[in-house]
């Protein structure tokens, strides 16, 4: 068990006081205190560079950032400056600002393979708006979701496939199904089956498992051979696979694709881009019936969309999808490193590409354990690493994975012990984490 006992007095009061006001206790699933120890949910103060502090006063070696979108590093200087700009000039309007025309240009000089882009805030915004395009182009009720990946939209016809499904009407359901990932054969006999009856096509183009060969060519082939929409989902893949995505890195261009978390830097923007003749659906210069695409209030809000265009110069100038492979790669050899010397090899994995890798904390059979996930992030966190995932920032510094390694090590020790002990309860001091996903509360 552990030797010393870390406490959260402060940031367990106020989950307290978030529960009594939020659902949740937080905005996000992913971000709520179920998701932690118990008692061990830190609640943050600021942010700079790659550290956060809690209100407990303890600083933290920060992973994930922002559920992946912080990817520069909070408070980035040049970031906040072109924010700074915008926000004594006004906001937002009645009439377009020459800000969205400028970060539109940007956007399609960095994103190639697209030819028009709309700008919304949040990524289900752009999913749900691109299966609503793909609906209305194809004249097909039915959407195809990657099994395997998993999130979409918080809108009905994705959350209505997952185990919080409440509250969706099962007709709506029914319009939902699914193919595996890396599977032609299997997605080929889905299209089969519902023939003439799918709109589109929606995947990460990659996510922990890179695609096999001639996988993303060969569900090109098969939209086009079935007349359905292939939509890439690249609000993770943006950026941290390439500037221009994983379309970018792997050649392969779909009919739609949307972009978010990275593109702000934690500024609330998404976009959804892609072929002009089906993004034309949703403008008014052509004679068909009028699709309502997307139109947010605060699509197009200059200071975010500054923050975009930063962003995207930021990257260019300064190499940072580089810069997160290598800050990642080392990381990633560290933790191996150090579960393979305690023995832990084999039950504490890093998986995923180099700038988004993830863990899975196995049990002594080898199984996913919430129980050994929870022993993990307890040192973690008393360490001084805040890693719900091992998903890197470029504010990185060569200390900071060193000490991140160093926690790791103590925790490897631990999980050892717990391992030997065939029983992982002497060390969680409380309720195991949950999944995010789960039918009941």
């Amino acid at each position: 068990m552990a030797t010393e006992e870390f406490l959260l007095p402060r940031s367990r009061l106020a989950n307290e006081r978030l529960h009594a006001m939020i659902p949740g206790g937080a905005h996000t699933y992913a971000k709520g205190d179920d998701q932690y120890p118990e008692n061990l949910a830190p609640v943050i103060s600021h942010g700079h560079g790659a550290h956060v502090w809690d209100i407990d006063g303890n600083r933290y070696v920060e992973y994930g950032s922002g559920l992946r979108s912080v990817s520069l590093g909070h408070a980035h200087p040049r970031v906040n400056e072109a924010v700074r700009r915008e926000l004594d000039r006004g906001g937002n309007f009645v009439r377009p600002s020459i800000v969205e025309v400028e970060a539109a240009e940007r956007f399609l000089a960095t994103v190639e393979t697209a030819e028009m882009v709309k700008f919304a805030k949040n990524g289900s915004d752009a999913t749900t708006a691109a299966v609503r395009l793909a609906r209305a182009a194809t004249g097909r009720p039915r959407v195809a979701i990657c099994a395997d990946h998993p999130f979409f939209s918080v809108d009905d016809w994705f959350i209505g496939t997952t185990p919080m499904s409440a509250g969706v009407p099962a007709a709506t359901n029914e319009l939902t199904v699914a193919f595996p990932y890396g599977d032609l054969a299997a997605t080929e006999e889905l299209l089969t089956r519902y023939r003439d009856e799918v709109a589109c096509l929606i995947l990460e183009p990659a996510t922990h498992t890179e695609p096999p060969p001639g996988y993303l060519e060969g569900l090109r082939e098969l939209a086009d051979r079935y007349g359905c929409v292939l939509v890439f989902d690249e609000m993770i893949t943006g950026f941290r696979w390439s500037e221009a995505g994983a379309q970018g890195l792997y050649g392969v261009v779909p009919d739609l694709s949307t972009f978010g978390k990275a593109l702000g830097n934690g500024f609330a923007v998404s976009a959804l881009a892609g072929r002009r003749d089906l993004m034309e659906l949703g403008g008014l210069r052509h004679s068909g019936d009028r699709v309502f695409l997307l139109s947010t209030t605060h699509g197009a809000e200059t200071h975010s969309l500054a923050a975009a265009m930063a962003v995207q110069t930021i990257y260019a100038e300064e190499g940072v999808t580089a810069r997160l492979h290598a800050l990642g790669e080392r990381l990633a050899a560290g933790v191996r490193g150090a579960a393979a010397s305690t023995g832990v090899g084999d039950h504490i994995v890093v998986r995923g590409r180099a700038s988004n890798l993830v863990f899975a904390t196995l049990d002594e059979n080898g199984q996913p354990s919430q129980r050994y996930r929870t022993l993990f992030l307890r040192r973690l966190l008393a360490g001084g690493v805040l890693a719900p995932s091992f998903v890197v920032s470029s504010a990185l510094s060569d200390a900071d994975i060193e000490h991140t390694v160093d926690v790791v090590a103590q925790a490897c020790a631990e999980y050892r012990k717990a391992l030997d002990a065939a029983d992982p309860t002497p060390w969680l001091a409380g309720r195991p984490v949950k999944p995010v996903f789960r039918r009941l509360a």
